[in-house]
């Protein structure tokens, strides 16, 4: 079965952050399970390169756009590639295959009469790359970048959105759009119910970004551009069977409007399913304080890689919270997690059983099929609860561990050889079955723990998270 998953894509006007990883490892862990379950799974991400923003940050650095979006795409490509994150396709906004995609998508707006020219005047928040109304400001505000938005009044061309709100509407009350978390839903369509306006898909003067086909004085609005990524990237204008709709699209809350309402609005006017699935997960806080420059607590995942490594990072970056709900890290926790997790947890637990065996069975035991079952362990990933289904893999690590405590096994090796034989071999095939089901959330970890425990001949080997 054919499966497709999305992230969104990110800015360049900044280095990857811990934000940026937490989204892109979750949809790395579906798409491997997703493979591991025997689905043709495709996994997309990629970079926003377009717009004010950009071409800001590009001035701030004095480079140009394109110089400063190829150095900061790179950025984000390393960091996956430290973080082990397999994706299939990473999509750039600057590429030529998405500039003809976003030209033929939007020719099919206009030629579907969805498209028409006016003014916009009003207030445009650079830092969203959103327009924004007066009720949405705090004390005159952006209510996320603390700012003042810029008034604009300049000519564009809009989306007739009006005409698809009812469409949108009766997608989501059916699931056919299924939006998760229940919370999410209830957002999107609260949006939908306080009624929403037609919405721009250019701009007049900004001149980072696509030109319009018919009309070269705009360029197309950054959130316009950086939607039709998720067909672009599978060929659009030429979509090949299956390759479309998207079956899983995660991203953070803050983005909703734009996926839940804009995007499906659009692939209506244009002739094309909507997305299957949309799981919009919760903001985070680092020790009580949203992330920010200024306050100095931005994490750069590169550096948990090489504090943790890369399947003690992705560990620690998917555990701090259910996946779904607002949640606040405590960084000064991390190692302790670790310790407790991982290097006391899992990684000694294989010692100890490896060494066991290896000491006195001459490192071979009964193998055979394990009585643990992946049901439970699916359902969670099934439901995207990603942080419940590690929890419960690392749980059984435990349980095993108290296992050979409450045996006493190093005594009744002695005792009784045949029986702490017997024991250590069902430790050892639990052991098989629980790194199955840990592999694509560690895969690393757990293709050492696969083949150490499936060799003839186990031996101790070494640790599989150092302590700290």
């Amino acid at each position: 079965m054919k499966f497709y998953i999305t992230t969104p894509i990110y800015y360049v006007n900044a280095k990857p952050h811990l934000g940026h990883a937490y989204t892109t490892l979750a949809a790395d862990v579906i798409a491997r399970w997703r493979r591991l379950k025997g689905d043709d799974a495709f996994f997309l991400t990629g970079t926003d390169e377009h717009g004010a923003k950009v071409a800001e940050a590009a001035s701030a650095a004095g480079q140009e756009p394109q110089t400063f979006a190829d150095e900061v795409a790179g950025e984000f490509q390393q960091a996956w590639k430290n973080l082990n994150i397999e994706y299939s396709d990473f999509i750039r906004t600057t590429e030529p295959r998405h500039e003809k995609g976003v030209m033929a998508f939007l020719e099919v707006l206009k030629k579907n009469n969805a498209l028409y020219e006016g003014e916009y005047r009003g207030l445009y928040c650079t830092g969203c790359e959103n327009f924004i109304t007066e009720k949405e400001l705090v004390d005159g505000l952006c209510p996320a970048h603390k700012k003042k938005p810029q008034e604009v009044a300049e000519k564009n061309w809009f989306f007739k959105l009006s005409k698809y709100l009812a469409p949108v509407r009766r997608l989501i009350n059916s699931d056919k759009l299924k939006i998760g978390p229940d919370s999410a839903k209830k957002e999107a369509l609260g949006l939908l119910k306080q009624g929403l306006a037609d919405f721009s898909v250019s701009r007049e003067k900004v001149k980072w970004g696509i030109a319009l086909p018919w009309d070269k004085s705009q360029t197309v609005y950054v959130w316009v551009d950086a939607l039709l990524n998720y067909i672009t990237a599978r060929g659009y204008p030429n979509l090949s069977p299956g390759a479309w709709p998207a079956d899983l699209q995660l991203m953070s809350k803050d983005i909703l409007k734009f996926h839940a309402i804009y995007w499906p609005a659009m692939l209506l006017a244009a002739g094309l399913e909507p997305e299957r699935e949309l799981f919009a997960h919760g903001y985070f806080s680092i020790n009580g304080q949203k992330m920010s420059k200024s306050l100095g607590n931005i994490i750069d995942p590169n550096d948990l890689v090489k504090e943790y490594g890369a399947d003690g990072a992705r560990y620690l970056i998917l555990s701090q919270f259910p996946f779904g709900q607002d949640g606040d890290i405590k960084v000064e926790k991390f190692k302790e997690q670790y310790n407790a997790d991982l290097a006391n947890g899992i990684g000694n637990l294989a010692s100890r059983v490896s060494n066991l065996i290896e000491k006195n069975f001459d490192g071979a035991f009964t193998k055979k099929e394990p009585r643990a079952s992946s049901k439970d362990f699916d359902a969670l990933l099934a439901e995207n609860r990603i942080d419940e289904a590690l929890k419960s893999v690392v749980e059984g690590f435990r349980e095993l561990d108290k296992k050979i405590d409450r045996e006493k096994l190093w005594s009744l090796v002695k005792e009784d050889k045949a029986k702490a034989g017997k024991i250590l071999s069902d430790i050892a095939n639990e052991i098989l079955a629980l790194a199955q089901k840990l592999a694509p959330v560690l895969p690393q970890t757990a293709q050492k723990i696969i083949k150490q425990f499936s060799a003839k001949q186990i031996k101790k080997g070494e640790s599989l998270f150092p302590r700290k």
